[in-house]
């Protein structure tokens, strides 16, 4: 059977099943990405909270056990542990999967959000207080859209990490782009085509989204330079 038409057949016979395969990746890789960033926001507001009282320091040395472990360990013994240990099949597989990806993302993007918010002059902040704004509220409204502006590039990039991550969701049974391909594979006997058709549908996902986030860092600076 030639390479075309083992292609035909794929896309015939399993065209709805590689279509489930491709929302359920980019609905994790999303959903995870916006989790992180609102986790990786609250660390990073933490970090920089002026250790003055016994509160803020908990809370910062909560932070650092949570980034250092959710950066030292694999990201595929995390989402066993959460799926066989923790949740114990209490929630839908994906359910599981973008939250775990969730709580990985952030323990990155925290490091990420807190250079952008050290990137904005501080100034912005005292100036907002002598405006009589509260502290949270300079932050909220005036330091915070600033550090994720500068924060972006990290953001999108931790966005395309997660998308090609997503493939090891198969491990808690997720039907997401490989664990589709595996499925086929498993059916045809025939892994050469599909394995580099599954290469082939991330690298273009990757290539389109790296295009995307260039468009937005392009913008990004145009609206700087007015």
């Amino acid at each position: 059977m030639s390479v075309g038409e083992e292609l035909n057949l794929i896309f015939n016979d399993y065209g709805k099943l590689l279509l489930t395969g491709f929302q359920n990746t980019l609905l994790i890789a999303f959903c995870a990405t916006l989790i992180g960033i609102v986790i990786g926001t609250l660390i990073a507001t933490v970090k920089i909270l002026p250790q003055n009282n016994f509160i803020v320091k908990l809370l910062s040395k909560i932070a650092d056990l949570y980034v250092v472990l959710f950066r030292g360990t694999p990201m595929v013994v995390q989402l066993l542990i959460m799926y066989f240990v923790i949740i114990q099949n209490g929630l839908p597989e994906i359910v599981t999967a973008i939250v775990t990806f969730g709580l990985n993302s952030g323990a990155y993007v925290s490091e990420n959000m807190r250079s952008g918010i050290m990137a904005v002059d501080k100034g912005q902040l005292e100036a907002a207080r002598s405006l009589g704004l509260g502290y949270g509220q300079a932050m909220l409204k005036v330091v915070l859209p600033q550090a994720i502006k500068h924060a972006i590039p990290n953001l999108g990039n931790e966005f395309i990490t997660l998308l090609k991550d997503t493939s090891i969701a198969g491990f808690i049974t997720v039907r997401d782009l490989t664990k589709v391909i595996q499925n086929i594979v498993a059916s045809t006997y025939e892994p050469i085509v599909p394995y580099l058709l599954l290469a082939g549908i991330y690298l273009l996902l990757v290539l389109f989204f790296t295009g995307i986030l260039r468009l937005i860092e392009r913008r990004l600076r145009k609206g700087d330079n007015r």
